[in-house]
């Protein structure tokens, strides 16, 4: 057993306990005490006023989460932006680049390196087009991204609820079917701090988007009456995608024996998709998230079968492949279908600060 391979086991058990109150649980609860007073304290100098928040010249969206684990914020920046283009808006996005080797500010370019990039804000950036930056202060990324790309008139920043530096117009928390999970603060829980947060609690969500797969019950929270719900469905695209741009749909791929690879959060919930799809999975192989490249290059000289992998993994394997190994690789898209009335509670925000900011919807 490698040892990314290792860690993408401790990580799934660990987050199977911060599912329920069980006995690994209750042993970190002490810690996460400490922690909720840490986090408190932090909130209570930005309340105060001793530590500042600073907003971009453009309207800032944050999409983020209070658990941890994947909860679905890079397919919610992904339809955020697709929808922002078609009512005319020049989205740019924003990250740290989490898993990436460098803490400097990089323009990430279609071909940039996932270790200089990051897995995550790579593939927006190849599946979008639109103008990506990341630095470990993401208000430095907001800053740096606007410099050269002027054109700019709004940004998506992909994470960073609790980065509280950065001012925002509208911040939109994401949770999956997992909910609060057993409601307690890292690190016995998922939550990285207290859910529902206060009404004048700094970078407090201005709106939830729950999402969940075909058969999956969406998660339950507590009720906030002055904070709307939205639901959103996840779904495998209907095709996969080589290396080269080519495609299979999934149907051609049925009876055919393939590794699976995911190095996620969550990798059995991709695996189950898979299998739901009618996928013949030989083997499965769960990285950490945000996994290195050793750990695919490792995978590629032990395959068996033909890959079938997510795209955040495909920017590390398809330059692998491209290199000149001889494996069959394919990525599946994960598409996001939020219900209607998110992207017009959106609209309507985004709405009254147009007039301020000088935009014109299409």
């Amino acid at each position: 057993m490698s040892q990314g391979t290792g860690q993408a086991r401790w990580q799934s058990a660990w987050l199977q306990s911060a599912q329920r109150r069980g006995p690994l649980a209750l042993l970190l609860w002490p810690l996460s005490m400490a922690y909720r007073a840490v986090m408190a304290f932090r909130r209570k100098l930005y309340s105060v006023g001793m530590f500042a928040s600073h907003k971009p010249e453009v309207p800032v969206i944050v999409v983020g989460n209070v658990v941890v684990g994947g909860a679905g914020k890079t397919p919610t920046t992904l339809a955020l932006v697709a929808h922002l283009q078609a009512q005319g808006w020049r989205p740019g996005v924003i990250s740290r680049g989490h898993g990436r080797q460098s803490e400097d500010l990089v323009h990430v370019g279609m071909d940039t390196p996932a270790r200089d990039a990051g897995d995550e804000p790579l593939f927006i950036r190849q599946r979008t087009g639109v103008p990506v930056c990341v630095a470990r202060v993401r208000l430095e990324a907001a800053r740096g991204l606007l410099a050269i790309h002027p054109d700019v008139d709004i940004l998506i920043c992909d994470d960073g609820m609790q980065h509280l530096a950065l001012g925002r117009d509208l911040t939109v928390a994401v949770f999956d079917d997992r909910g609060v999970g057993n409601g307690w603060l890292l690190p016995a829980g998922l939550l990285r701090e207290p859910w529902p947060l206060a009404p004048a609690a700094p970078g407090r969500p201005d709106m939830v988007l729950r999402q969940t797969r075909a058969g999956v019950a969406a998660c339950t929270l507590p009720e906030v009456p002055d904070l709307p719900e939205f639901n959103a469905l996840r779904q495998l695209a209907s095709f996969a995608t080589g290396p080269a741009g080519e495609q299979r749909t999934l149907a051609q791929l049925k009876g055919e024996p393939l590794t699976a690879v995911a190095g996620i959060a969550r990798p059995e919930v991709f695996f189950e998709m898979l299998r739901e799809r009618g996928l013949t999975l030989a083997r499965c192989v769960a990285l950490p998230d945000h996994a290195d490249a050793t750990d695919y290059a490792e995978l590629l000289d032990t395959a068996g079968h033909p890959l079938i992998c997510t795209e955040k993994d495909a920017v590390k394997l398809f330059p692998l492949v491209a290199s000149g190994v001889s494996v069959q690789t394919w990525a599946v898209a994960l598409e996001l279908v939020p219900e209607p009335a998110f992207f017009s509670a959106v609209d309507a925000r985004l709405a009254r600060l147009s007039s301020r900011h000088g935009h014109q919807t299409a």
